[in-house]
């Protein structure tokens, strides 16, 4: 089997994304996993598979798969490089229905000025309830105590249409993501494992953050984990309605007014080449 991909990056999280117009036309997980080998295969963080619309209005269904072959639900900068790969595709059409397994992610695509592409992305709502996650708690609870070997620290929890936890930490360049990172990911206490944000506030307009994602580890950006900081840092009082997010690969911007409100995320989609690769 034969597929041609664009290489595509939002912010240095970066993605292969291609059309399979059936489920025969998509790579096994095994067949990702080389694919995703940064030394023998094509290297990403994320494959994007786009597949013909299922409900009516959409414009087309997307699907993610991580760099172990494991399917997701949801990843935030890849969807903008979708929407940015499908506007070229409809010609004039900047504002696309995407469907999801998550649900129906709506996205407006324009051009920066600088001659690249800027995509904003309705995101929904937060969804902080630990059945949605889902998460081993007996309650919805503000921040939530979690024991990680013989360390105790206090997170946040929400779904973004994938699980996130966040914590506050006075240095996202010391965290500890490395040591930490896959602990937390892997924590009995969520059993679909979960991506974990590491934040550091510099105001309250303004973030760094870094995300060890399950099944890739950490990436250079995150959008779903982006909001979700940006989600738990306004719960907790600590944020505006309006926030920068700088990753180690560049900034996005968040909005959130609050509670019944969906959540805004703006940044860029690159596309960086074309090919096409044999499969096994």
């Amino acid at each position: 089997m034969q597929i041609r991909f664009t290489k595509m990056h939002g912010l240095g999280n970066d993605f292969i994304v291609f059309e399979a117009p059936d489920e025969r036309a998509i790579p096994s997980a095994e067949q990702l996993r080389k694919l995703s080998d940064r030394r023998t295969g094509i290297g990403f963080d994320q494959a994007l598979i786009i597949q013909p619309p299922r409900r009516t209005g959409a414009d087309l269904y997307y699907r993610n798969f991580n760099a172990d072959g494991v399917e997701v639900e949801q990843c935030g900068n890849g969807a903008r490089c979708v929407a940015s790969l499908a506007a070229k595709k409809f010609g004039a059409k900047r504002t696309l229905h995407m469907d999801t397994i998550a649900g129906r992610v709506e996205a407006q695509v324009r051009d920066d000025g600088r001659g690249g592409v800027e995509v904003s992305l309705d995101m929904g709502e937060p969804n902080f309830a630990p059945s949605a996650l889902p998460f081993d708690a007996q309650r919805e609870q503000p921040t939530y105590q979690l024991q990680v070997g013989d360390r105790q620290i206090e997170v946040g929890a929400v779904s973004m249409g994938n699980p996130h936890v966040v914590w506050r930490v006075p240095s996202a360049a010391d965290a500890p993501v490395d040591s930490l990172g896959p602990q937390v990911e892997n924590h009995p206490r969520f059993p679909k494992r979960v991506n974990v944000g590491f934040m550091e506030i510099v105001g309250r307009d303004h973030i760094r953050l870094r995300v060890f994602e399950r099944g890739v580890g950490e990436t250079l950006a995150c959008g779903t984990g982006g909001c979700a900081a940006v989600a738990v840092g306004r719960k907790l009082g600590w944020l505006d309605e309006e926030v920068k997010v700088d990753f180690p690969g560049g900034r996005a911007l968040v909005k959130w007014s609050g509670p019944g409100a969906h959540m805004w995320l703006t940044g860029p989609a690159v596309a960086v080449f074309e090919g096409q690769v044999d499969l096994d």
